[in-house]
């Protein structure tokens, strides 16, 4: 009979939290692909709740927003889309917070070819991938870098541009550009292929801010979310990909 009423208990507890857990639509951006995929596996094995992710350029993902995407939540490239979507009115006032602060790598597959500022100055490739700089954060990065260093006016002819970051890393990993600008996250664990972090003097800082969108203010799924991205669990797994933390408002 305590046999069975401990089982009954054990079978009760699970229904509950099984009822309990949920689905939630969480927008990323691209160059966060990797990590976010870590985070939702954690994620679900200690809530129960299934993280269900989109990858993406911010850029396209604020334009479905508007547009009524059912999105609960964002974790953005940038820190000014979730800012515009508080202010618009289609984020949760007060839950933005910066998650991630990306760096940005000039890198190729060829072992010989990145060596450092000097890669860019030389143009010994005929082709340099970038994100779309309208779109995404990485790619105004790579502008801006190369502006810094005074070479963009003679690289422009030779830049192609994916969407998203991770379509630029495409091109550099599939050779259709020797070298591109791409997130230090894409190429962490690569042992192959030389790279070289770019300063963050040369750029902007590229914040990611991630924020509870409307269609998710009373889920509770997407603000279990949002609160684990702000946990140590999340915080190892994103500082494990060469991301710095900053928690903030």
């Amino acid at each position: 009979m305590k046999r069975l009423l401990l089982a009954t208990v054990a079978l009760l507890s699970v229904t509950a939290t099984t009822a309990r857990a949920g689905e939630t639509n969480v927008a990323v951006a691209a160059n966060f692909t990797a990590p976010a995929k870590e985070i939702a596996k954690v994620f679900e094995e200690k809530t129960g709740h299934k993280a269900v992710l989109s990858f993406g350029a911010t850029g396209q993902f604020y334009a479905q927003i508007k547009q009524e995407a059912p999105f609960t939540v964002l974790l953005a490239a940038d820190d000014e889309t979730p800012r515009k979507a508080v202010e618009e009115g289609l984020a949760v006032a007060d839950s933005r917070f910066t998650y991630a602060i990306g760096r940005l790598v000039l890198w190729s597959k060829n072992p010989a070819t990145v060596t450092g500022e000097d890669t860019l100055k030389t143009a010994s490739f005929e082709k340099v991938a970038i994100a779309n700089p309208a779109l995404a954060p990485y790619g105004a990065a790579a502008v801006q870098a190369m502006k810094k260093l005074g070479v963009y006016d003679a690289l422009q002819p030779r830049i192609v541009q994916g969407n998203t970051i991770a379509q630029a890393y495409q091109f550099a990993e599939t050779g259709n550009a020797e070298v591109g600008f791409v997130a230090l996250s894409q190429v962490i664990e690569k042992g192959e292929g030389s790279r070289w972090v770019v300063p963050e003097s040369l750029h902007e800082p590229i914040r990611q801010d991630a924020v509870l969108l409307k269609k998710g203010a009373s889920d509770e799924a997407a603000k279990a979310f949002v609160a684990f991205l702000k946990g140590p669990e999340a915080g190892r797994v994103i500082a494990k990909f060469g991301y710095g933390t900053a928690v903030s408002n």
